[in-house]
């Protein structure tokens, strides 16, 4: 069983936390600052009961130490009102003087964990979860979108911390909600899969068959599942590897009577750099050569929506196309806003989906969004992770 939070006593108790401050960022700036909101219950929960509160994170992939968490310590003290120091590394001498003068309330960033080697990599450095372990009296981990990862602080750490780990709020949240859609979802039960490559998504679509009542297909990889068909598709990508596979998937969802949705119609552009033209193509028949496939079509949705409105519940992980770029982002906005309007449990698996619906302004209408996608996924998949695990134990 894990515990939470709440059922520790954190007065007067240095608390390391795992919290979730991989943000993205322009230089110094900070792009978007979901997840360092999302991590503010657990926060100001641990700073109220009198903590002595000693943050940890990653941030990117450093080559060196030119990644810092300084513009997150002073994000996170906005927020709060109340002073955030930052240490010099997450472990170390210096930290463990830092952490060991701290008096209730105080709150400490360690700096990147990814600084060290250890981290990602325990087995080349068993002492860096001993040193990161010496600073706190209580582990929280808070990070579920670093929690399918086997790494130090998410894996090894809560382990040195026997009756002393505990969940914070948003990763309860996030089990809460992912969890019945691994053991008992309301039907119709409904999956929709995008992205780029369907190599990303076998494993989870291989677990969802064993669960779902109709599965829709978009984005990419879509273009897999169609040439697999027979179906040209231009100059479309495709991942030629997985053809057998996206076969065998139809075929399971044939045999098992799952409906199967793809694409209708595929917006299409050629001549992107020179002369760009755009235009939708009907996907029976074939797509032409020449054109390559960018995002869903507008009748795609359209032919959809129908059956999504019928659905109990859904989960939906990945863009139907290159949602970065405007002129290809109106079927992940169409389905957002479909998905926003319907009477049913939705659980939207991060990334990409849940930036859409957070631009759109629509995530009060969905039942969650998750923080993590690659993590979600991997729930969805295995029934549970790492790093949930080892709060077990």
């Amino acid at each position: 069983m894990i515990q939470s939070m709440q059922d520790l006593d954190l007065k007067d108790k240095r608390v390391l936390m795992r919290v979730d401050f991989n943000v993205p960022m322009d230089g110094d700036e900070i792009k978007d600052t979901t997840r360092i909101e999302q991590s503010l219950p657990s926060i100001k929960y641990a700073i109220k009961q009198g903590a002595k509160l000693i943050l940890m994170s990653h941030l990117g992939r450093p080559k060196d130490k030119e990644l810092t968490l300084a513009s997150c310590a002073k994000k996170l003290q906005e927020f709060l009102d109340h002073e955030v120091k930052l240490a010099p590394d997450c472990i170390g001498d210096r930290v463990k003087t830092l952490a060991m003068s701290m008096e209730s309330g105080d709150v400490l960033m360690l700096e990147n964990l990814r600084w060290h080697k250890g981290e990602e990599h325990p087995d080349q450095d068993p002492d860096f979860a001993k040193q990161l372990a010496i600073l706190g009296e209580i582990y929280i981990n808070d990070a579920f979108a670093a929690a399918h990862r086997k790494h130090s602080s998410t894996y090894i750490l809560p382990r040195l911390f026997p009756e002393k780990c505990a969940a914070g709020f948003l990763m309860e949240k996030e089990i809460t909600h992912l969890t019945p859609l691994t053991l008992n979802p309301k039907r119709p039960f409904y999956a929709i899969l995008g992205g780029a490559k369907i190599s990303t998504k076998i494993g989870v679509l291989d677990a969802l068959l064993e669960k779902v009542d109709g599965l829709f297909i978009g984005g990419a990889m879509a273009f897999t599942f169609l040439k697999a068909r027979g179906i040209s598709i231009g100059n479309s990508l495709c991942d030629d590897a997985y053809l057998d596979q996206a076969l065998s998937i139809m075929k399971t969802c044939e045999e098992k009577a799952i409906k199967f949705w793809l694409p209708t119609d595929i917006l299409m552009e050629r001549n992107f750099i020179d002369e760009p033209e755009f235009k939708a193509f009907p996907v029976k028949g074939g797509l032409p050569d020449g054109w390559q496939g960018m995002d869903i079509g507008p009748a795609t949705v359209d032919e959809w929506s129908p059956s999504i409105k019928s659905a109990a519940a859904i989960f939906w992980n990945g863009p139907m196309g290159i949602f970065e770029v405007d002129e290809f982002a109106e079927g992940t906005k169409k389905l957002a806003e479909l998905l926003s309007e319907i009477d049913a449990m939705t659980v939207v698996g991060g990334g990409d989906s849940v930036a859409a619906v957070n631009q759109l302004g629509l995530s009060k209408n969905f039942t969650h969004l998750s923080t993590g996608g690659g993590a979600a996924l991997e729930y969805i998949e295995h029934g549970h992770l790492p790093g949930i695990d080892a709060l077990e134990a």
